[in-house]
């Protein structure tokens, strides 16, 4: 920022002057090279090997939206973390789950959070959810150039919207591009697998208890065949994070209730190794 103003305890006269109420904006503006997407990366020989985030997986109920990832971060055939959180509460009503280049993807996430605070506070409300969707859009956009070098983030959004008071969920590809998913969606090396499981167990009637039960089967399902997806860990006590979006906010479930669903599904699993085969009851 400004030198005259470093030492003396005063603000720089950017952050005096009224301007956009985007945080990003304000960033390009004055530091672009704090921005993820504008740094320079060094000349290298191929792609870079970095710890990349896994599988995410989201499914909406009639009263709101479950989002749940594995805790697993590879680094080609190397585990390179067992409990990695990879997903996060984007403000009261939001949440976005990582895949992809773990370290920009968590730095992306907390630029995102802080992009919605600054909106609710120079404005006074809050975005609305396909506002909030369309922003994140745009921070994965500006990151396509470190993309192309190896370095992508693909994340799962998820919310509860409160003006069609419903869970939605936003599915990204490496150019920012956005999709509206219906019902169910994943992402990550294991999505495929994982959607393969949630389109056997969905019902449109499923209760909350329902949908976070058919998350784990789903990362379970995920884990059983793709290397790079951790199903739950018992003797490490390392367990899928689950999370509820709700009228009433953002919620994440605490180690002993992801406990309490993992441990179900395990035991249920020894008597039918590959998961039921149709509704969850």
């Amino acid at each position: 920022m400004e030198a005259n103003t470093r030492g003396t305890g005063r603000l720089p006269a950017a952050f005096l002057t009224p301007g956009s109420s985007s945080f990003m904006d304000f960033l390009c503006d004055h530091q672009p090279e704090l921005l993820p997407g504008k740094r320079q990366l060094p000349p290298t020989q191929g792609v870079l090997e970095a710890p990349h985030g896994t599988t995410i997986v989201a499914v909406t109920f009639p009263g709101g939206v479950v989002l749940a990832g594995d805790r697993r971060a590879t680094m080609g055939n190397v585990i390179a973390q067992r409990d990695i959180e990879k997903v996060f509460p984007a403000d009261e009503y939001s949440a976005v789950g990582i895949a992809g280049t773990a370290g920009l993807a968590v730095e992306m996430v907390k630029l995102f959070q802080l992009e919605l605070e600054h909106f609710e506070k120079v404005e006074g409300a809050q975005l609305s959810l396909e506002g909030k969707a369309n922003r994140l859009s745009t921070m994965i956009r500006s990151n396509l150039g470190m993309a192309m070098q190896g370095l992508a983030v693909v994340p799962l959004f998820a919310g509860y919207d409160v003006d069609r008071e419903k869970g939605r969920i936003f599915s990204y590809d490496v150019t920012g591009g956005r999709s509206e998913e219906t019902h169910f969606a994943a992402t990550g090396s294991g999505s495929i697998f994982a959607r393969g499981a949630m389109k056997k167990l969905f019902r449109g009637d499923l209760s909350e208890e329902q949908a976070t039960t058919l998350v784990v089967q789903a990362l379970y399902d995920a884990a059983d065949d793709d290397s790079a997806t951790g199903g739950p860990d018992v003797a490490r006590r390392i367990y899928p994070i689950i999370t509820v979006i709700t009228e009433d906010g953002f919620r994440r479930l605490t180690e002993e209730e992801a406990s309490g669903i993992a441990r179900a599904v395990l035991q249920k699993r020894l008597e039918e190794p590959d998961g039921p085969k149709a509704a969850l009851l």
